[in-house]
């Protein structure tokens, strides 16, 4: 038995076959690209870009998007073979199950979790934000301390933790019924978005453009060319709706023809109104005022830079109701963003514990509304954790780095596919294979580069987590391996998880000699965290030579 061991393609087919026992299938093509644009359209687009703008790209946070979307076009390409292939739950973990085998999986179920969980926690904890300016624009004022984070000067964020039980009661509800709600929410939050665009494009001002590229600070990341590639792969988090439509395959009415459809139209549309709404954002108003705590509600201070100058030098919002519509319809997308992620990250938990890899209790299917209830519950409390504690700039990168890397094994993955199962059945394929792949793993990764140090270094201390349960729980409950592997599997597992000691210890000191850098903390937690790992991995390490 072996930790490379591919998990056939007949039973995964036979798996997605087995409607009696497994999810309710419900939804169909418009409701795909529903869940996709609900998805897609949240806080990349209504915070993320007011900070990525005043922080790293400056008004050429269009230019980002265009860098980003390049990335999704490839890595979406590969997502619709794959969904089309194999219509069952859980995503890129299923498809890396079936090219690279369990341990691969693992790695990429592993890391769905920080991409979908701190995901909606990323959005959770803008949508209090701008529920707190919409209840101030009546005379309502919340105590600040009971909406943002300790590590930025409150105590824990009530009204973030509020909409991710919300969320997730609905969906515990059933597939159908969350549909429904997020197709009325879609509609709405497109609606606003084209109206903000429409309405900011007569109040554009030429002169917030120039510089259009701002120079660079001297710090790596900060404007300039470094900056657009840093902020691409921060907004890079805006993309992740389309690949969460690929974890509901197991739901879809006709999967093999309307996953791709729910996929490449949700992105292809998404990116058009992503590049349009920057655009008309960063020309009502100067990318410097996106800067600071309002940033995570950039689209509220670009409404009130909508109407005319006077004379002396004070805008008067010439539609001050639009601001209120909109952040009431920012609230409504952002829950339908929320949504969308439980949902995913419960899919991928679900796939997880059905292959023995988490425990049963995940796999457990509700006997009235057919959804994995128990699963849903779990995500509630932790995402609440992350929205109530966790501060949005280091929720929101870590959102990005966990996509990017499972975007480029999807791609890997259509490779290995194309030269392991050539005559398997596509109802789909990724034109110009083997380039389009190879093209999607080298954008994602030389956005990964530019993100923060930090950002990996965290990336690093959830994997070896992951490592870690992996080696003593999934590896004994395995259900493709009935639990048995070969000493050499186990040599592998710790011998991987040394190599991620080393990877962890050499970042933090790199991190650590940036004069730019002034956090200690981190770098003390991850040789602590090294320091212990070192143990736990060689102690397996010998025990798989004994």
């Amino acid at each position: 038995m072996s930790i490379w061991k591919r998990k056939p393609l007949a039973q995964l087919l036979a798996e997605a076959a087995d409607s009696e026992k497994g999810l309710k299938k419900t939804l169909t093509a418009p409701g795909l690209v529903a869940l996709g644009i609900g998805a897609i359209i949240g806080a990349g687009l209504f915070s993320i870009t007011g900070l990525a703008a005043s922080m790293n790209a400056g008004p050429a946070i269009t230019i980002s998007f265009l860098v980003a979307a390049f990335g999704c076009i490839f890595a979406g390409l590969c997502y619709a073979e794959f969904s089309s292939m194999i219509p069952v739950a859980g995503s890129a973990y299923t498809y890396s199950f079936a090219t690279m085998g369990e341990f691969v999986a693992w790695i990429i179920g592993w890391d769905l979790v920080l991409e979908y969980a701190v995901g909606a926690a990323t959005v959770s904890i803008s949508w209090s934000r701008y529920f707190g300016k919409f209840l101030s624009s009546y005379g309502i004022h919340l105590n600040e301390s009971y909406m943002l984070s300790p590590f930025e000067g409150g105590i824990i964020n009530i009204p973030a933790v509020a909409i991710v039980m919300i969320m997730s009661l609905i969906l515990i509800r059933g597939t159908k019924e969350s549909a429904f709600v997020n197709g009325i929410i879609v509609l709405l939050k497109v609606t606003v978005v084209l109206v903000f665009i429409a309405v900011g494009w007569q109040y554009i001002r030429p002169e917030n453009y120039t510089p259009y590229i701002p120079e660079n600070t001297g710090k790596f990341g900060e404007f300039g060319f470094s900056g657009i590639i840093r902020a691409a792969a921060i907004v890079f988090f805006a993309y992740i709706g389309f690949d969460a439509v690929s974890t509901a395959a197991q739901e879809a009415k006709n999967p093999k023809r309307d996953m791709p459809i729910g996929i490449l139209l949700s992105l292809a549309i998404c990116t058009i109104l992503y590049i349009l709404f920057a655009h008309v954002m960063t020309g009502v108003v100067n990318y410097q005022a996106f800067a600071g705590k309002d940033g995570i509600a950039p689209v509220a201070i670009a409404v009130d830079a909508m109407g005319p100058i006077g004379a002396n030098g004070l805008i008067t919002p010439a539609y001050p109701w639009l601001n209120n519509a909109i952040i009431l319809a920012i609230l409504g997308g952002y829950s339908s963003v929320i949504l969308v992620m439980l949902m995913g990250q419960s899919r991928v938990f679900f796939s997880m514990s059905k292959d023995g890899l988490m425990p049963k209790i995940f796999s457990e299917v509700h006997p009235k509304f057919r959804t994995p209830a128990k699963n849903n519950l779990l995500f509630m409390v932790i995402v609440s954790l992350f929205a109530a504690f966790v501060p949005a700039r280091v929720v929101g990168e870590m959102t990005s780095i966990g996509t990017l890397f499972a975007f480029i094994l999807v791609c890997v993955g259509v490779l290995i596919m194309r030269k392991k199962m050539p005559e398997a059945p596509r109802a789909f394929s990724t034109p110009f294979v083997p380039y389009v792949p190879i093209a999607g793993v080298l954008v994602c990764l030389f956005m990964m580069v530019f993100l923060p140090l930090d950002t990996w270094i965290r990336l690093i201390v959830w994997m070896m987590v992951g490592f870690d349960l992996y080696l003593f729980y999934g590896m004994k409950n395995s259900v493709l391996n009935k639990g048995t592997f070969s000493l050499k599997s186990y040599k592998t597992v710790a011998g991987s998880g040394l190599g991620m000691v080393i990877a962890l210890i050499v970042v933090a000191f790199v991190n650590h000699l940036d004069p730019n850098v002034h956090e200690d903390f981190l770098f003390y937690f991850s040789l602590v965290f090294a320091a212990i790992h070192v143990f736990i991995y060689s102690y397996s390490f010998k025990k798989s030579k004994d």
